[in-house]
């Protein structure tokens, strides 16, 4: 009995620990992205919205690095990989809007296909990594 409240109460610890340190690491995430979006606060125009788009995708992307940390799963690092396309497509977006006419809606279109492109090699790598990848069935003569 006494065996099983001593590791009754280590799983307790050990869950507690991990979430104070999800907190804190949540907390230093925040933190980061405040300093990074006060940086943006003297520049003028459309350098100020990407520094603010740069510094939202950073936030997003160390988001999704932490809770692949704290549960390391192909579920969780697809959510990386994604956050990472969605960041840099919306900088690459933003940045966009410094052209005008159909230049900026081909630098658009350019940006939407590489996040596209991003998103789909991550959903297969995901896929790839779970063992779900389809096998070509054989013919049956």
């Amino acid at each position: 009995m006494k065996s099983q409240l001593t590791l009754l109460a280590a799983a307790i610890a050990l869950a507690l620990g991990t979430s104070v340190q999800a907190a804190a690491d949540t907390k230093q995430i925040n933190e980061q992205h405040k300093a990074e979006v006060a940086k943006c606060k003297d520049l003028k125009g459309n350098a100020k919205d990407v520094c603010k788009k740069e510094a939202d995708g950073k936030q997003k992307v160390a988001k999704a690095e932490a809770e692949l940390k704290e549960h390391d799963t192909a579920k969780n690092r697809l959510k990386v990989d994604e956050a990472k396309a969605d960041a840099h497509y919306g900088v690459a977006k933003e940045r966009c809007d410094d052209q005008k006419g159909d230049a900026k809606d081909a630098c658009q279109k350019a940006a939407k296909a590489e996040r596209d492109g991003a998103i789909a090699q991550a959903k297969k790598a995901s896929l790839d990594s779970e063992g779900k990848t389809k096998q070509p069935r054989a013919k049956k003569e």
